[in-house]
């Protein structure tokens, strides 16, 4: 316990944290939750370990298991209303919405877009997150997942490469396709999100890279499917045609009201992220870009991920939304931002 008397006092004693973690663990909830403890064997300080002691995080708390989001949701449940932007959390059924797809190519003369990305994370709903996981967990949470894997057919069939003993030539390949996941982030570090690396952990995908899986990286499975150029329906329908498959095989975790669960409270719900890299030099240099996207409740980022600076006029643009609507409308919302964007961009550009 001691332990966690510590991590709450440096919490406490901050006055420059600001912290999504600090402005909802009041005193009164930290007293309700410090003796809880979940059947995984998780606790509060599990939980707020890497907010206290990275002060400088924007959300500062992850859940310890999936079932941290029920014995934490005092703390859990504010937290994700706040990042989120709900006022209540009743996220409704899955509805990937196959049947209903009224898109195609966003852009069909490839003038604009240089590919698309569809993404989701996924949670055994038998193991625990980072923070309680043993070695053997990692080892038997690997081992059913790429026997899972491994049943997946015609264009989803492909090839785990685990991390360990992995080749440097593998390795550089990887690396330099952007696909390698790497151990250096501070606030995942001190989560747990490293512990026995790298064991247990490892990447599959199709000859083709249309569709790969990071196996315990961050979360437990993310699964990715994209291509060069803007055919959003073809990389999407991968996306749940795979997802579909794995769910006979595995059972993921979700929550009445918050949907599919991961390790990160930031991403809950849907957990999908739909992408396109895109050349909007005009665009993304008018005073209003940032006011632009916020209306069509899109993100604009770096190639290079969050926080970095486009290259070439180059941007990642993708839903922002991913909690409290289906992925059916998740989709449509970043397929109409992207519309958009193609339109502003010729606009500009006299086109």
């Amino acid at each position: 316990m001691s332990d966690l008397a510590e991590l709450y006092a440096k919490l406490q004693a901050s006055e420059t944290c600001k912290s999504l973690l600090k402005k909802h663990l009041t005193q009164e909830r930290y007293e309700e939750l410090k003796d809880k403890k979940t059947s995984f064997g998780g606790t509060l300080a599990d939980c707020i370990r890497s907010g206290c002691e990275n002060l400088d995080s924007g959300v500062g708390i992850y859940a310890c298991d999936p079932e941290g989001y029920t014995v934490f949701a005092p703390v859990l449940d504010a937290v994700i209303k706040d990042y989120h932007k709900v006022d209540k959390l009743d996220h409704p059924p899955s509805d990937f919405g196959v049947d209903k797809i009224d898109f195609g190519d966003l852009d069909p003369e490839g003038q604009l877009i240089v590919s698309t990305r569809v993404r989701v994370g996924r949670s055994h709903a038998s193991f625990g997150f980072p923070p309680v996981l043993k070695k053997e967990d990692r080892l038997a949470m690997e081992k059913v997942t790429v026997e899972a894997l491994n049943t997946l057919e015609g264009e989803l069939k492909g090839t785990y490469y685990p991390l360990t003993g992995m080749s440097k030539e593998t390795q550089k390949q990887l690396t330099d396709d952007h696909f390698l996941f790497n151990d250096s982030d501070r606030f995942l570090r001190a989560a747990g999100g490293y512990n026995d690396w790298p064991t247990g952990r490892g990447i599959f995908h199709t000859p083709d890279k249309k569709f790969l899986v990071w196996v315990n990286e961050e979360d437990h499975l993310r699964f990715i499917s994209m291509q060069m150029g803007g055919n959003l329906k073809e990389v999407y329908v991968r996306l749940v045609k795979a997802i579909q498959t794995l769910e006979k095989k595995l059972t993921f975790a979700k929550r009445e009201g918050l949907g599919y669960l991961t390790f990160c409270p930031s991403n809950l719900g849907t957990t999908l992220r739909a992408s396109v890299h895109i050349k909007i030099p005009k665009l993304s240099q008018t005073p209003d870009f940032k006011a632009f996207c916020d209306k069509y409740n899109i993100q604009a980022r770096g190639i290079h991920g969050e926080h970095t600076e486009s290259v070439g006029g180059v941007y990642d643009i993708s839903n922002k939304r991913r909690l409290g609507l289906t992925e059916f409308q998740a989709i449509q919302e970043m397929r109409r931002g992207v519309e958009a964007v193609i339109a502003e961009e010729k606009k500009l550009s006299g086109k």
